[in-house]
């Protein structure tokens, strides 16, 4: 029997199709999920066992465990889940991956073509419906059938070897070694799966070579273990890009995975015989309605292999979720404040569907809004000290503080560009105006500041000194423009800003104009009636700084419009 260029092609085409229905699937779920799927995962993830089963259903629903993960890295990237809830829904993506290889099993018994061709008559009309949920309903059902004629393809392009039992020597050579050989398959295994990134595909695979006899249940059970490890490389791919919740999330994933492997080798001949054992009810009760297995009774058996393996190593390891946290904090440490203050915190490189993008894109701008807070907290006290040292570093501060407002705004500008160029709702369209015009008004809020400190530098080296009575009235100022931010940035921080009130906003502008007003007035008077220490210099320095402010508190209250009025 010959095996030639053209049949690695037709196997590599197959598990090809494979992936692009898997991927098509999931996409298709997340878009007519969209955002009701974060929300499911915070619904589910109240308490850790909670979180194993939302893990297990969302996996099972996306058919792919990398899928779940990458989310999941997402997510805690973005802050919306913590460290032991991203765990819980690991744990039950691993078991809810497992649902592919009984798919596989059970598909192998009969044409695939019988239902994958009419999954595609009901969805190719769905993908031309003008409304958004239709399509990509449609989008999901072509998903699966394109997978499961991947699978269909796959079990076609693998030759049959069993006629050929020649053309197996060179894997024999690899199982007389005992433990050395079942760790060499886990390691093929993990090979496998981070080659074609998807342990659904490299379980297609395993479970394919397993029917066409290539190789024995040991040696899937092992290759079984080497995708555990394996899958856990596209998260930490993901990861690379995100802040320090992601890269932790990620990790926790390795270490759960690596953990569950070690311990299942020191136990794996006794595990194999008791999967063989546990495997003859099962075998009884369905063949009572498929008819006989015969040999593919294998498949089933590696199934029920890696489902118990899922589920006993999350039984074993569920009450150490805060053990694993508390390592893989320790081992990924944060940076601290540079970490957080000088690039994006919550968003990452890599563009998912524009839904739960937005998620990532509203965190960020909540932080931006905190940022241009900081300035005001900055330049007040660059007002009130009289320390040389400490007026140079605030000088510093919010000259670094006013470079990161610019930069927040452009990558953010540009991320926000990128989603508009995907197929989005009119929702998301108006949202991503809305963000755009907010982005805007805190970059400006940074550029008043940053005049405001060059102002108050010039007083400085000309020694034009503020009485108290305008000392005074700049700290009501301060306070009144402070609590418009701590207003905004609630308002920024807000899930759903359909869900928000300006009015409290309002209120406050209104306090800002009034004391505007007062201080304006004020000044008029002083100036017509000068005295020692109210001289025309300070008058002049003291109404640019109040009437900057107030411009300040009008940015504020456009960004609180724009929060209000996106939806």
């Amino acid at each position: 029997m010959e095996f030639g260029i053209y049949d690695l092609l037709k196997i590599l085409g197959s598990l090809a199709f494979f992936i692009y229905g898997m991927k098509i699937m999931s996409e298709g779920i997340q878009k007519a999920a969209g955002s009701q799927l974060r929300n499911i995962l915070r619904t589910m993830t109240q308490n850790r066992f909670i979180g194993v089963v939302s893990g297990f259903f969302v996996t099972g629903l996306l058919q792919s465990s990398s899928a779940t993960t990458v989310m999941v890295v997402s997510f805690a990237n973005a802050g919306l889940l913590t460290l032991v809830e991203s765990i819980g829904i690991i744990m039950g993506a691993n078991i809810g991956t497992t649902v592919t290889a009984w798919l596989i099993a059970i598909i192998g018994k009969f044409s695939v073509s019988n239902v994958a061709i009419p999954m595609m008559a009901v969805a190719v009309p769905l993908l031309f419906n003008d409304r958004p949920f239709l399509k990509n309903l449609g989008e999901t059902i072509l998903g699966f059938a394109i997978l499961f004629l991947g699978l269909q393809f796959l079990k076609e392009s693998v030759p049959d070897l069993r006629a050929n039992p020649e053309a197996l020597a060179f894997l024999k050579q690899f199982t007389e070694y005992g433990m050395l050989s079942t760790i060499f398959f886990v390691f093929v295994g993990t090979v496998l799966t981070v080659i074609i990134q998807s342990s659904s595909a490299a379980m297609a695979l395993t479970l394919t070579l397993m029917s066409q006899g290539i190789i024995t249940l040991e040696i899937g059970a092992a290759m079984v273990l080497g995708e555990n490890i394996g899958t856990t490389i596209t998260a930490n791919i993901a990861a690379l890009v995100g802040n320090v919740h992601a890269k932790r999330a990620a990790r926790a994933h390795f270490v759960f995975n690596i953990i569950g492997v070690i311990w299942m080798l020191l136990l794996f001949n006794f595990f194999i015989d008791f999967i063989v054992s546990a495997w003859e009810p099962f075998q009884t009760f369905i063949e009572q309605y498929t008819g006989s297995l015969g040999k593919g009774k294998e498949e089933f058996q590696l199934s029920l292999f890696h489902t118990t393996f899922n589920i006993f190593n999350m039984a074993l390891m569920i009450g150490f979720v805060k053990v694993i946290a508390n390592f893989v904090t320790r081992i990924t440490p944060s940076k601290g404040n540079e970490d957080e203050s000088y690039r994006l915190e919550y968003i990452s490189s890599s563009l998912k569907t524009p839904e739960l993008s937005m998620v990532e894109v509203q965190k960020e701008v909540a932080k931006f809004g905190e940022i241009a807070g900081r300035m005001s907290g900055f330049t007040q006290k660059l007002i009130s000290t009289t320390d040389p040292k400490e007026r140079k570093e605030m000088l510093k501060k919010i000259g670094e503080y006013e470079e990161i407002t610019d930069r927040i705004e452009i990558e953010l500008t540009e991320y926000l560009t990128k989603i508009s160029r995907e197929d989005i709702t009119p929702r998301t369209s108006v949202r991503i105006r809305s963000i755009m015009n907010i982005c805007n008004d805190l970059e400006r809020i940074g550029d008043v500041f940053y005049q405001m400190s060059k102002t108050i530098e010039k007083k400085t080296e000309d020694k034009v000194w503020f009485n108290p009575h305008q000392r005074k009235r700049m700290e009501e100022m301060f306070v009144l423009v402070g609590e418009a931010f701590t207003e905004m940035i609630s308002n920024l921080s807000a899930e759903q800003y359909s869900k928000v009130s300006k009015d409290q906003a309002i209120i406050l502008e209104n306090k800002i104009d009034v004391q505007r007003n007062l201080m304006r007035k004020e000044n008029a008077e002083m100036v017509a009636s000068p005295t020692e220490d109210y001289n025309i210099k300070s008058a002049m320095i003291y109404n640019t700084l109040f009437s900057s402010l107030e411009k300040v508190g009008d940015h504020i209250i456009n960004v609180n419009e724009a929060i209000v009025g996106e939806i």
